[in-house]
């Protein structure tokens, strides 16, 4: 009898080490999705069909992992701005509001950055060559690995108006010649964009509705 009840005892542990293993399941020998879908990361600023197609096809990846984002520190950095005009000198740094990377593997992550800005800068003749511009806010362009897009939030009194920067990196090795990655970093920046005016209160922002429409694209 002891020799049984060993054997069986040695069996339920094997059995629980091989279950282990193997990464568990759902309860129906599925095996439980790892990391966030696109509509979990950064308070849901993808959502949206439009943004988590994006996302997705953006990362090559369905589920992410947050890398420290920060949405709450840009949303402050943002306030603070609003409460006086920025001095010439003064650049504060971008705050990363939303950094994900894919929920498995070693590929590279996106990141979505905000901060305050003087204007709108513009395109020098050489630069606007190697890039696609799109209509949203005031400004909005992106390589296939850096999208930029620059909004108004105009406030009620008190408050002060200020533009707003909104920075994409995407991940490295997607080649320049890949439009359809530049439209996926703009709809990314523009959707967090979106969100965080939101967030602000801004009023006629500018900010387009799903995916930014190019208006030039590179001629380099």
């Amino acid at each position: 009898m002891r020799a049984a009840a060993a054997a069986i005892g040695a069996a339920v542990v094997v059995a629980a080490l091989l279950t282990g293993c193997s990464g568990g399941d759902g309860g129906d020998g599925t095996e439980e999705a790892k990391g966030l879908t696109a509509a979990e990361v950064c308070r849901g600023f993808a959502k949206d069909a439009p943004a988590a197609a994006a996302l997705t096809a953006a990362m090559g990846s369905e589920r992410f992992r947050d890398g420290m984002s920060e949405p709450d520190k840009a949303l402050n950095l943002l306030k603070d701005a609003t409460e006086a005009p920025l001095a010439d000198s003064y650049r504060p740094q971008p705050v990363k509001y939303c950094w994900l990377l894919p929920a498995e593997g070693e590929k590279d992550g996106l990141s979505v950055e905000f901060g305050p800005a003087q204007k709108a800068p513009g395109l020098n003749p050489e630069h606007a060559k190697s890039v696609t511009s799109y209509a949203s806010g005031l400004q909005a362009y992106s390589s296939s690995g850096l999208g930029r897009l620059y909004f108004s939030c105009s406030l009620k009194e008190p408050a002060h108006d200020i533009v707003v920067e909104t920075v994409v990196h995407g991940p490295g090795g997607i080649p320049d010649t890949d439009l359809e990655q530049r439209t996926r970093l703009i709809t990314l920046a523009n959707a967090a964009a979106r969100q965080v005016s939101e967030k602000l209160g801004c009023e006629k922002d500018g900010l387009a509705t799903g995916v930014p429409s190019p208006t030039a694209h590179p001629t380099s």
